[in-house]
């Protein structure tokens, strides 16, 4: 059986991540699967969060990428929706999401939008820190190999979602070939 391609969505908190997703999923037939870090973290009792966030949540994220690699195994396509950050739990973080992933159909996408504009969208969801996009881009790991970029500041999700199926796979015509 074909390998399902994987394609890691990888920026801080409100990029636009979810709502690339969301559109991608609209587009493509062919991505019916997401894993995310905060519905990985949601698996998680409270107590152990409030314990050692760090610890337990690092758990489950290496959890996350392995439950990706499941769905490839059995042909599916999967989005990843997180942030590879490189706190002393995960280190090296982006090294192990390459091992991992090693000879699997796997694409690193950056969202990118500026942090001040990551600010503000953190202030109108009110569900966020209005400083955690800040924080999250000083522990984002450094030096990822993207197989593409897009910037959520000047273009819709739409058009970025567009723009990765295009870039990666040639348009969603083409995708499962």
């Amino acid at each position: 059986m074909e390998k399902g391609k994987i394609v890691f969505l990888n920026g801080v908190t409100s990029a636009g991540k979810t709502s690339i997703v969301d559109a991608i999923q609209l587009r493509s037939n062919e991505f019916f699967y997401v894993v995310a870090n905060d519905l990985f973290e949601n698996t998680i009792g409270d107590h152990y969060l409030r314990e050692n966030y760090w610890k337990y949540l690092s758990d489950a994220i290496v959890m996350m990428y392995h439950t990706a690699k499941l769905f490839s195994d059995h042909g599916k396509n999967v989005l990843i929706d997180g942030i590879l950050v490189e706190r002393p739990e995960l280190k090296p973080h982006y090294e192990q999401v390459k091992d991992i992933f090693a000879g699997y159909p796997f694409y690193m996408v950056e969202v990118y939008c500026p942090l001040e504009v990551c600010r503000q969208r953190n202030i109108e969801r009110g569900d966020r820190t209005e400083d955690q996009s800040e924080w999250q881009n000083k522990i984002m790991a450094k030096d990822i190999q993207y197989s593409c970029t897009v910037n959520t500041h000047l273009h819709s999700s739409e058009e970025c979602a567009d723009a990765i199926l295009e870039s990666l796979f040639g348009g969603t015509s083409n995708i499962s070939t």
